[in-house]
């Protein structure tokens, strides 16, 4: 693509988080056109509007890519469509129902020549970076994951969250697995609990145990149950300090002390990622955050709680 064209892009489900975040977003970005949108129950007005991803792929309006915001179970056959089509395709987080599906677009991207993002928000956190560039200067003796909010309140009258293949409280819970993956050392799950409400599919709270490579313990407690201030808070005990990356990763204090803060620029930032990737030519597409879910999910011992109704 040229350097300095648009990029005319399509969105896909038009949703809460594409109203609160990637429409601001893209308005204020000069990389982006936002030519067409395809949703079942809602418009985007100025643009070319579609009930399905298939029926704007179809349509003379010009796209170059595609950014796909619908609920993961549905995912992939969107993905698919667009990557055969020829188009950039941006992953909403997360990036698929399954590993597998996900391993399928990046095939599927390569043979076709275009990009694709699994994008990860919250790795964009104003101090992520901070506390990366801390923690890659110092011993890490261990880490602790404290993940708690209300469902209710970011989450109101979902009932795709709740499906099997939803994700429930790991909606939320990917957020921290993509920060501690960007800033710990490699890790893997040694066991988990999950807590299901006994009449969803999908787990209101879990909590995990992870070893690093280099032998420090991880402990990651996640729950959708916190109403009141809510907690999105990394730990971590260092030979340089008690490290505390807290607010989803907008704050950084050490021993106490606020070293680094800044405004959120989340999405911003990875619609600059896109464009970054898209005109380079390639793809951007981690899984780990993806595939620790999935272990989770397969190691974790299943506890069913009282029945939440939202």
């Amino acid at each position: 693509m040229s350097s300095s064209a648009p990029i005319r892009l399509g969105i896909v489900g038009v949703g809460k988080i594409v109203r609160d975040q990637h429409l601001p977003a893209l308005a204020k970005d000069k990389d982006y056109r936002l030519v067409a949108a395809a949703s079942r129950n809602a418009t985007v007005d100025g643009v070319a509007n579609f009930a399905t991803i298939e029926d704007m792929l179809a349509s003379d309006v010009q796209i170059d890519a595609v950014s796909l915001c619908q609920p993961p179970q549905v995912r992939h056959k969107a993905a698919r469509a667009a990557l055969l089509a020829g188009k950039h395709v941006f992953l909403e987080k997360p990036p698929g129902a399954t590993v597998s599906e996900v391993e399928d677009l990046k095939a599927i991207a390569a043979r076709q020549g275009v990009s694709l993002f699994a994008s990860w928000h919250s790795r964009y956190a104003a101090s992520v970076e901070a506390a990366r560039s801390f923690l890659a200067g110092t011993t890490i003796r261990s880490a602790a994951i404290d993940w708690k909010e209300d469902v209710r309140r970011w989450h109101p009258n979902q009932d795709w969250i709740w499906q099997a293949g939803g994700f429930g409280v790991f909606d939320p819970g990917i957020n921290a697995l993509s920060i501690a993956t960007h800033i710990l050392p490699p890790m893997f799950v040694t066991s988990a609990r999950l807590d299901f409400p006994e009449n969803r599919d999908a787990p209101i709270a879990a909590e995990i145990a992870f070893r690093a490579s280099s032998g420090q313990t991880v402990n990651a407690s996640f729950d959708w149950r916190q109403t009141g201030p809510q907690t999105w808070n990394i730990t971590a005990d260092t030979e340089a300090g008690a490290m505390l990356l807290s607010s989803g990763g907008a704050k950084l204090a050490i021993d106490g002390k606020v070293v680094h803060e800044a405004p959120d620029t989340e999405y911003p930032s990875l619609y600059r990622r896109f464009a970054e990737i898209v005109r380079a030519g390639k793809s951007d597409t981690d899984l780990a955050p993806l595939q620790h879910v999935a272990d989770a999910f397969m190691l974790g011992r299943r506890n069913v709680v009282e029945a939440f109704f939202d």
